[in-house]
């Protein structure tokens, strides 16, 4: 059976998660749907990450394994027409090797957080974007997270319900910067604990109003302590940008 990589964008804001679950909609099982109605079968699409409800992505990746062939080009836009009206788009549609596999083929995963940071409410940025009123230094944000680059345990910002077997985990980057009201932070690595991001996101967000020194934000990570954590930063601002293989 062929296998395809498919690279995904979709707003995560009517869905429960890329996971299928009871609960609700979710990004896997509407794409399975899809599957389902372009070939008549009932297909397993496996993603690269478990985005959590109400998180977007802008490239997500699936694999699945089809009994016909088909042209890239063509599966892309099949997909899209049975996806429709739903928020979630095929960007790319290619078939690869049979051991690849969206997850553990994965050799690094780029995540972005938005944040506006402006007292006037949002309009175009609503939903996707965390809104902070208060003025926040990105500079100083930006410096304060230098120390959580490198290899770390990071159970200060692991969710209580996180199911992975360490809390060990390695930051290859992570940078803040800002852009008139629009403050991004970009961090990247092989993988992340279950909230990881949005928690360092809603510490760093402490640094950056002043309630917190750098010294603070290193003393919570090395505490190892999940009370220490600041808060977890709003699920409307995080985006799975990128996911790299080899």
């Amino acid at each position: 059976m062929p296998r395809y990589k498919l690279t995904l964008e979709y707003d995560g804001a009517p869905f429960v998660g890329w996971q299928r679950q009871a609960n609700g909609p979710s990004v896997q099982g509407a794409l399975e749907a899809a599957l389902f109605a372009l070939c008549g079968e009932a297909i397993v699409a496996y993603g690269a990450g478990r985005t959590d409800a109400g998180v977007h992505a802008s490239g997500q990746v699936a694999h699945v394994d089809l009994v016909k062939s088909w042209d890239g080009l063509r599966l892309r836009e099949a997909l899209n027409a049975h996806l429709a009206p739903q928020p979630i788009a095929v960007l790319r549609a290619e078939q690869v090797e049979a051991d690849f596999d969206a997850r553990h083929s994965a050799r690094m995963r780029h995540y972005v957080y938005r944040i506006v940071n402006r007292r006037a409410p949002l309009t175009f940025e609503r939903g996707r974007a965390w809104h902070v009123k208060r003025a926040l230094d990105a500079d100083a944000m930006n410096a304060a997270a230098k120390a959580l680059l490198g290899r770390h345990d990071f159970s200060t910002f692991r969710d209580s319900q996180c199911q992975a077997a360490s809390p060990v985990r390695t930051l290859t980057s992570l940078e803040v910067a800002r852009v008139d009201d629009l403050i991004e932070m970009r961090v990247s690595a092989l993988s992340f604990l279950h909230r990881q991001v949005r928690s360092m996101v809603g510490s760093l967000e402490h640094v950056g109003a002043g309630y917190w020194s750098a010294a603070d934000l290193k003393s919570a990570l090395e505490a190892a302590d999940r009370s220490r954590c600041g808060q977890v930063a709003p699920a409307c601002g995080l985006y799975l940008a990128r996911v790299d293989y080899a």
